[in-house]
């Protein structure tokens, strides 16, 4: 039986990107049927609610056919492209659909901007240069005949970015502006892609996971003191100590696919960042259990930037096997974290406050003292684990945070 002409043509599908992302939106082409390309250049650019990646292409050879137009989302291991091997001969195609009055195949990949003149630039150069207000004119292209590129957009873009999930003491809420007699009407916008994605993540993990929250209040005075003289964030101290309580309770290091319980060696750590009002991401720190408290905090560093200037690669959102997340920097003092699936718990960091508590003497003396304190939520699946393991985790936790030398 002679086999049909796609036998011989190699698949450009959608990638997996991580575990809990079922689909992704095609952002711009770099080809056009018809053209060649070689192996491991990039074909196409593509979005998911956990990143922005380039595709590369699978195989050196020409570009028959190009299935998903820009801006269309599908779900992961859809054919996007079919690329003909060198030295396969396939017959002419037809020519290429027209979807949403838009030519299937069409390169589309740059476009003008009416800003900026004659010069042309891609999709997602155009959208990073949107939201951060920047004139492309004034960016200096690397790419070939002095394109600019996404990487040469992100090298230009200010520093003043939207923060990440870290603490920091409480601090009152600003005065507000003077209200106008007359509240402006608020339009009836649409949801971003990302944050309709990340909704619809976090309902799944809800109707998926039996979730319970315990809490536990920790005093963070060794901390304060410890993090004021190493110049790190309390962040880093919460994370070391709650790698240290996973040795001692390994369960909840571990992910719960349909029935499959996997325990894992490695404390693959994410920690979410946020990203203003596109939502936020779980960039991950791999074998966490190999750093100090300082290199937790470099490295936590490390990914909140590149996250906030969309450099994550997307081998930096997989993998994670435990997350913290920490609101506290915002004077938040108890929240319900959802868990990022397939984990089966996540951290949450709140803000320090200072409070008055009891303290008993060596003598079993009782006296009202002013201590920092946060407190500390772990949500967990009751299908993986019990109350008991979470509170001796939590309990874990507290113990190494109270002990900080």
């Amino acid at each position: 039986m002679s086999s049909s002409p796609t036998d011989t043509l190699v698949d450009v599908t959608m990638p997996q990107m991580g575990v809990s992302v079922a689909e992704g939106t095609v952002v711009a082409w770099r080809v056009e049927s018809g053209d060649r390309i070689e192996a491991e250049a990039t074909i196409c650019e593509i979005s998911t609610d956990k990143i922005d990646t380039e595709v590369p292409s699978p195989a050196s050879g020409v570009v028959t056919e190009i299935l998903v137009p820009i801006g269309e989302t599908v779900d992961v291991g859809t054919v996007m492209a079919r690329i003909a091997p060198a030295g396969v001969v396939v017959p002419a195609a037809a020519p290429p659909s027209s979807l949403d009055g838009e030519t299937v195949g069409q390169t589309r990949t740059e476009t003008p901007s009416p800003k900026n003149g004659h010069r042309r630039y891609s999709p997602v150069v155009q959208r990073i240069a949107a939201e951060h207000n920047i004139d492309l004119s004034q960016v200096p292209g690397t790419g070939r005949g002095g394109r600019v590129r996404k990487q040469d957009v992100l090298a230009f873009v200010d520093t003043d970015e939207p923060p990440l999930h870290i603490e920091s003491p409480y601090r009152p809420d600003p005065v507000p502006a003077v209200a106008p007699a007359v509240a402006p009407a608020v339009g009836g916008g649409e949801l971003s892609r990302m944050r309709r994605q990340i909704g619809e993540h976090m309902k799944r993990s809800l109707e998926t996971a039996a979730t319970c929250t315990t809490w536990i209040e920790v005093d963070m005075s060794r901390v304060e003191a410890a993090r004021a003289r190493l110049g790190v964030t309390g962040l880093a101290f919460v994370a070391r100590a709650s790698i240290d309580a996973i040795r001692e309770y390994p369960a909840i290091n571990a992910w719960l696919e349909g029935d499959r319980y996997t325990q894992h060696p490695d404390v693959n750590l994410g920690i979410a960042v946020s990203l203003g009002d596109d939502g936020l991401i779980v960039p991950v720190i791999p074998r966490a259990q190999e750093l100090s408290v300082e290199g937790i905090a470099a490295r936590v560093r490390d990914i909140a930037r590149r996250a906030r200037s969309r450099q994550l690669t997307p081998d930096d959102v997989q993998g994670g096997t435990f997350t913290i997340t920490n609101p506290g920097q915002y004077g938040s003092i108890m929240a319900t974290p959802i868990i990022n699936q397939p984990q089966v718990a996540i951290l949450d960091s709140e803000a320090v406050i200072k409070r008055p508590v009891v303290i008993t003497d060596a003598d079993g003396n009782d006296s009202i003292a002013i201590r920092p304190i946060m407190i500390l939520g772990l949500s967990w699946d009751h299908r993986a684990l019990d109350g008991a393991l979470a509170a001796q985790f939590l309990a874990a936790v507290k113990r190494n945070l109270e002990a900080v030398s």
